[in-house]
Parts: structure tokens; sequence; C-alpha cells
């Protein structure tokens, strides 16, 4: 097993690189980056060049709302650089860094990664790792609960699907679930906004926020218990259109392994049903379930909850992450790209070990002799 993490491992290493590749080429070749928004910013704003350039490296929080100027001006290499002056421009060049070759930055830009040095936003003035941290604890929070409650809600529910097969409850049930995952998630979310946080209803939960305002003055229970209350709207929009898949897995993983010969002899030996299903069955069907569970939690951690982040006012990854792509902040965006792609590939060796634990039966090193 040794053998096979070490080149799982080895793996990582031109996998992360050709990711890192593919994505810093195709966003550099786009238009609309960090040069340009200065130059929209400029041009559109009619200060000053100089002065308007001077205070960018402090006001660089001003600059977020900039866009692109999309006149088709000729006048320079860069759109919206018509009747600025050429040293004005390579000194704006030079502060993002595009005064380099593109294959320098980009090695450049490597070589700092391999340290987890990401460098500092260019509209934010804080260091790429700052903003992170700052903005973990809500998107954990969100990852975290859902996942949990996913599998909590799926695996019940998928079981007694499976005992049921064909049954009315398993033929409303899965109509409801194929309803409910036809749904986005942020859809659900407007619906409980509108019904439970005061849009035309109830305001029976908070709108906004991790936490009340004076949750730092609250005791330690009042603090758990307002925290907890600001976490079931959206909390509860991802769970609800998020079980449906992991259910219908459940169920057909269970149904596969009900019509083994190992349960029909057990059934022949007048064991109890239950303990048949919950002694031998359990464990062969849950073991893709479970072992899924990092990369399922990863994936709702980063991907899953922008959109629930922007309706609930939360600032979490997922709206850093939108932010940073909008604005063309290549710090923010290649950063968290190569910290979370690193940690999506090691959490794909840390799935493949939950197999073994689960079942040692399992040997990816004898199979991948």
């Amino acid at each position: 097993m040794v053998a096979y993490i070490l080149r799982r491992l080895m793996l990582v290493v031109p996998t992360l690189f050709g990711i890192m590749v593919i994505n810093f080429f195709i966003i550099q070749a786009a238009p609309g980056g960090p040069v340009e928004q200065m130059l929209a910013q400029i041009q559109g704003t009619a200060v000053d060049a100089t002065e308007r350039f001077s205070g960018s490296t402090s006001g660089g929080e001003t600059l977020r709302s900039a866009t692109p100027d999309t006149s088709g001006g000729s006048g320079g290499t860069y759109r919206g650089a018509r009747g600025l002056p050429k040293d004005l421009i390579e000194r704006i060049e030079k502060m993002y860094g595009f005064d380099r070759p593109i294959v320098e930055r980009f090695f450049l830009m490597m070589k700092n990664y391999l340290v987890f040095d990401f460098g500092e936003s260019f509209f934010r003035n804080k260091r790429v790792v700052d903003l992170v941290i700052e903005k973990m604890p809500v998107s954990i929070s969100l990852g975290l609960w859902t996942t949990l409650l996913i599998y909590f809600i799926s695996i019940p529910l998928g079981i007694a699907k499976a005992v049921r097969d064909g049954s009315r409850f398993d033929l409303s049930s899965s109509t409801t679930l194929i309803v409910l995952n036809a749904v986005p998630g942020f859809l659900f979310a407007l619906l409980l906004v509108v019904l439970f946080a005061g849009g035309s209803y109830f305001k029976w939960f908070p709108l906004r926020g991790l936490v009340s305002d004076g949750w730092s003055s609250l005791g330690p229970i009042d603090k758990v218990l307002d925290y907890l209350w600001h976490m079931v709207l959206p909390i509860g929009a991802m769970v609800i259109g998020g079980f449906a898949t992991l259910t219908f897995l459940t169920k057909n993983s269970f149904l596969e392994e009900i019509h083994k010969q190992y349960v029909l002899t057990a059934r022949a030996k007048g064991l109890v049903e239950r303990h048949i299903l919950y002694g031998h069955v359990f464990r062969n069907a849950m073991l893709i379930v479970i072992a899924g569970f990092p990369a399922a939690f990863i994936g709702v951690l980063f991907t899953g909850s922008l959109l629930i982040e922007v309706i609930f006012s939360l600032d979490g990854i997922g709206l850093l992450g939108f932010e940073a792509a909008l604005n063309r902040d290549y710090p923010v965006m290649f950063g968290t790209l190569y910290f979370f792609g690193l940690i999506g590939l090691v959490m794909g060796i840390v799935g493949d070990l939950m197999y073994t634990v689960i079942d040692p039966r399992i040997d990816f090193e004898a199979r991948g002799r």
C-alpha cells in the first residue's frame, strides 16, 4: 500500500502542473486583464493619469468595480489605452508584473507556489493566504454541515427505498427526489428567504451573515445557538437539492448486494433479515458511498455554495473566487486554484485509503502490478 500511495503522490505533481498550465494560458489570453482594468478606470474617471496611478497601490479596493473599455479603440496594445502616455502604461505593466514574458511569469509564479507564496491581491491590498484564511470559516461551515446532513438523510432513505423496492413508498419518494434534484439550490434559497426570512411571510431566521453583530458578547451556549440559527436557511437550501444523487446511489448499491449469493445463503441459514441487512449487506454496499465522502465534501466546499453565499451575504471562498474572476485578480484566481487543486488531488488519495479502511480485502497495490 505504501508503494501505491507514493505512486499517487508522484502523479500529483504533473497533474497539478497541467491544471495550472492550461488555466494560466487560457486566462492570460482572455481580454480584460488587470492592466486593462486599470486603464479603463483611468479613462473612465477622467482624473490625472499619474495621480491615479500613484494612488492605485494604496487605494486598490476602489478598482474592484472597474470594467475594461470595450469601445474597440486602436490607439495601443490595450483597449482603453488611447491617449495615455506610453511610460504610464509601462509602469502599470511593471506594477502587475506584465513587463515580463508570459512564460517567465508562469514559471516565476510556480516557483513561488512551491513554497506556498501566493502573492498579494491586485485589488484588495491583502495577501492571498490571508484572504483565504479569512473566508474559510464560512465555506467550511457550509460544506461540512451540508455534507454531513446529506449523508445522514441519504443513507437511511436509500436503504429504505432498496428494502421497499417497487413499493408505493419507493415510487413516490423517487418522484419527489427527481423533482428536488431538478430545481437548483439557489431557487430553494430564494423560496426560503421569501417564506422564513422576512421576504413576504415569516421572519424567523436572519437573512445575512454567519453570526449576529453582538455575537462576541454572548455566552458559549448562546454563541452556538446563534451560529446554528444563521446556518439553518443556507444549509437547508443546499441540502434540499443535494441529497437525491446519493440516495439513488445508496439504493442501487444495496439492491446489487441484496441479490448476491451470500445474502441468499444467509437467508437460507435462517438469519434475521435485519442482521443480514446491517451485518453483511451494509458493509459491502456502503463501500462506494462512504469512501466518496472526502470528494463530496470538497465538491460542496469549493463549488456548491457560490450563489448561496451571494443570496445570504456569506463572504466565503465561493464569493471570493467569483469576484476574483470578475475583476481579473490573477493572484487570487491562480493561488486559490493551485491550493484547492492540490487539496482535491490529495483528497482523491484519501478516498482510496477510505476504501481499504472500510474493506481491508481491497489492495490497490496488488492491482497495479
